[in-house]
């Protein structure tokens, strides 16, 4: 199994400490950026996650009430890449479609529109850049969407920034660096406690163990609770 770093190429990534002009080698679109290969290649989170919305589609044919085993699925889709700002969308819409085939209020297709929305929002990065993980925002929005949270309500708004308070503090107890499917089970399976003890919704989990090791150059290895 190869390891993923460039998608042109296979060479390391490398972050910048500010952000330059970059143009995307596959859509040939500039944007500020601090992520290039060690060659100089950059691709634009648009192009990384083609074909990401077909996670609509494949949520809304689950009958899984188990957002890791949905996870799973959606990471073995062709959109999908060891790392990337797709688990940002991919977390939370595993989320609400076990949420809601476990019993839970939500209205799936246009849930899932709206985590495509708000997820695509987070850049790559945001783990090492912003302090906050992706995968761990996600489950913020999952909550807030479940509530029906605004900047202007009370206890939902309290219930989302909880969620993603408990899911940064499990990711930032590991530490780096980033692997974003350790981060997205670690998420999910945080999300899944919290909304029991909150919304007295049940959803299934299962033991994770990682398969995607071999392609992962930063892998911690022992450090990780899902290593082999």
């Amino acid at each position: 199994m190869e390891r993923e770093e460039c998608l042109i190429c296979k060479a390391p990534l490398q972050y910048l400490e500010r952000d330059e002009m970059m143009e995307c080698v596959l859509c040939h679109k500039r944007e500020l950026s601090k992520t290039r290969c060690v060659n100089g290649h950059y691709v634009c989170n648009e192009c990384h996650t083609k074909g990401m919305d077909q996670i609509i589609n494949a949520c809304l044919q689950e009958t899984s009430k188990n957002p890791i085993q949905i996870a799973r699925k959606l990471m073995a889709m062709p959109f999908c890449h060891m790392h990337g700002p797709e688990h940002h969308v991919l977390v939370g819409s595993a989320l609400l479609t076990a949420y809601h085939n476990a019993g839970g209020k939500v209205d799936l297709k246009p849930a899932l529109i709206e985590m495509q929305n708000r997820g695509r929002s987070v850049p790559d990065g945001a783990c090492g850049f912003w302090g906050a993980c992706g995968a761990g925002i996600s489950t913020g929005m999952f909550v807030s969407i479940i509530s029906q949270s605004t900047p202007l309500a009370v206890e939902p708004f309290g219930l989302a920034n909880r969620m993603t308070s408990r899911a940064l503090d499990k990711i930032g107890t590991i530490g780096g660096p980033r692997c974003c499917k350790r981060d997205s089970f670690l998420s999910i399976l945080t999300a899944v406690d919290y909304v029991r003890e909150q919304f007295g919704i049940e959803m299934e989990t299962e033991p994770v163990i990682c398969s995607y090791s071999p392609q992962n150059s930063q892998c911690i290895g022992s450090r990780c609770p899902f290593h082999r």
